[in-house]
């Protein structure tokens, strides 16, 4: 076992996850977890399914046994609902010859589920007689009783549009993601990491500066790049010697925060109602001015549009007010 890593903002142990977090984490403590484990389908040789110079790859890499698998997920998912604060989130990325394990596990803790995510990537894995795999499963649960991190605005304004009018916002949001895994020629890589892009992303969303970020199974220390490049804190586990000493060094000189000028900025339009409830008299303007507008010869879209300028609400909030306001058989 090597020594602990001290970084400026964070810490990274080359320990079990499950007794270093016993030893180093309090409970309630973590604001966010992501994590990548082990897939226990013999990732040791994955390099059979890649069409890479393993040369290049990490060696050290610690698998879990298949009939070892479900046992592995409860106890170390136990811990993860522990060192999480009330309202904290908690990401993992899975392929789904074993998630149904994972899910069992979380199943049986409080922990509740927000949203199950796929990420669509490249370089599938080649088969030939079956389909080619070329995606994985991001479980996003939250451990409840405080209010969760969602920074609905991290990446896109809610009033941004396409070129062809969509939002940027719903688009960025919905739960298919498309990011392509990093390529790597010549440099050194761990068996399995995550992209930047990726975990980027979910620290936009579910993390503020500050927050401390943990990963369990930190592998290619993606995720304590990601975090402390964003500028937030970052504990982290790495059983594997080999794995730790290899790409812990690489990220002892990371300057906090060296990614924040990279990211694009989200053009917010505050809307001076926005959020606000509909009172009699609000309702009664909204009905008013619907009729005089399309009187007028207006199209509904251009009438939305003029009523979210003039009432100072959002487009959605226009049309759900009219659909459940607007008198029956109303244009």
């Amino acid at each position: 076992m090597s020594e602990p890593i001290v970084l400026q903002q964070g810490v990274l142990y080359n320990e079990d996850c499950v007794t270093g977090a016993a030893r180093h984490i309090p409970d309630g403590a973590v604001d966010l977890i992501v994590t990548d484990p082990p897939y226990g389908i013999e990732g040791d040789r994955l390099h059979r399914h890649y069409n890479r110079n393993e040369d290049y790859v990490t060696g050290g890499y610690v698998e879990i046994p298949w009939e070892d698998y479900g046992k592995f997920c409860t106890r170390w998912i136990d811990v993860a609902e522990r060192v999480l604060r009330p309202g904290g989130s908690f990401y993992i990325v899975s392929g789904y010859t074993n998630l149904s394990y994972i899910l069992d596990a979380l199943r049986s803790t409080r922990l509740r589920e927000v949203n199950h995510l796929i990420w669509k990537y490249s370089f599938g894995v080649f088969t030939r007689k079956k389909y080619v795999s070329s995606h994985y499963h991001i479980l996003f649960y939250e451990k409840p009783g405080g209010e969760r991190t969602f920074h609905t605005e991290a990446r896109y304004g809610l009033q941004e549009k396409t070129p062809n009018g969509r939002s940027l916002n719903n688009l960025d949001r919905e739960d298919v993601w498309i990011i392509n895994r990093e390529y790597k020629p010549a440099r050194p890589k761990n068996k399995n990491e995550l992209p930047l892009g990726l975990l980027t992303k979910i620290l936009q969303y579910s993390s503020s500066e500050g927050d401390l970020v943990c990963d369990f199974f930190c592998g290619g220390f993606s995720t304590a790049r990601a975090a402390m490049g964003l500028n937030r804190r970052f504990v982290g586990f790495e059983i594997s010697p080999e794995v730790f000493t290899v790409k812990g060094k690489e990220i002892e000189n990371i300057e906090p925060g060296y990614l924040l000028p990279s990211q694009r900025a989200p053009a917010i339009i505050r809307v001076k109602n926005q959020g606000k409830r509909w009172t009699a008299e609000d309702r009664n303007r909204l009905i008013r001015h619907y009729t005089k507008l399309r009187g007028g010869g207006l199209s509904r879209r251009e009438t939305v549009s003029a009523l979210a300028e003039k009432l100072g609400r959002g487009r959605f909030a226009i049309e759900r007010a009219l659909k459940k306001y607007l008198p029956e058989g109303s244009p």
